[in-house]
């Protein structure tokens, strides 16, 4: 274990610079959006390798309910940007100690028109990893750290179909179906990393009735 941020996380930036992902150049906020967020991807090397922190929501919430993101939240006016508002957040959701943390990157915002939010994705390099777990049961029903290989190994990974034509990259870890904005941003960040392993992206799976329902109300 090192206190210094590997390679591969830290050439996410030169490998975006180089050649900016479509999705990034397509989702580019305003000047002004109605609301900013952040979420914090928190690697690390764990017992048995790399992994990374995920949250699965609490299935009470209003918005995106039951579905995985990374801790993360609104930028509230007495924090430091992005960054202060994404560890803050992790620390009010897993129990993070912020000076556990090692920031590595900034990435470019990216604008979520439905709810006119513009999320700043922060990596982080977690020098010194110690236990979490769930502090707000109304907002977060379980913490993970997820094993990096388990998610880049071909076989846990998809094409997700969901409503209205959606198609997007999916992934299982844990028990736990990863799509949408986390999956993508997931996807982006191992590509930039040079970690992706090939995987057949025809293969399809729909989205799961609790994770659909909140859509059909």
């Amino acid at each position: 274990m090192t206190d210094e941020p590997p390679q591969w996380l830290t050439g996410v930036r030169p490998a975006l610079e180089a050649d900016l992902p479509g999705w990034f150049a397509e989702f580019v906020p305003p000047p002004r959006p109605k609301r900013r967020s952040a979420v914090l991807m928190v690697f690390a090397d764990g017992e048995h390798g790399r992994d990374v922190i995920l949250t699965e929501r609490a299935s009470t919430l209003r918005s995106h309910a039951a579905q995985v993101s990374f801790p993360g939240g609104h930028v509230d006016p007495g924090d430091d940007g992005a960054v202060g508002a994404a560890i803050r957040e992790a620390e009010e959701e897993v129990g993070l100690d912020p000076s556990s943390v090692r920031i590595v990157d900034e990435l470019p915002p990216l604008y979520m028109h439905p709810t006119e939010n513009a999320v700043t994705p922060v990596l982080a390099w977690w020098q010194r990893p110690h236990p979490i777990g769930v502090v707000d049961e109304a907002e977060v029903a379980r913490v993970v750290r997820a094993d990096v290989e388990h998610l880049l190994d071909p076989r846990n990974r998809f094409t997700v179909r969901a409503f209205e034509g959606y198609r997007g990259p999916g992934f299982e870890v844990d028990g736990l179906f990863v799509w949408g904005f986390t999956a993508t941003l997931l996807t982006h960040v191992f590509d930039l990393a040079g970690l992706t392993r090939e995987w057949d992206e025809s293969r399809e799976r729909p989205l799961p009735p609790h994770l659909l329902a909140p859509y059909l109300r």
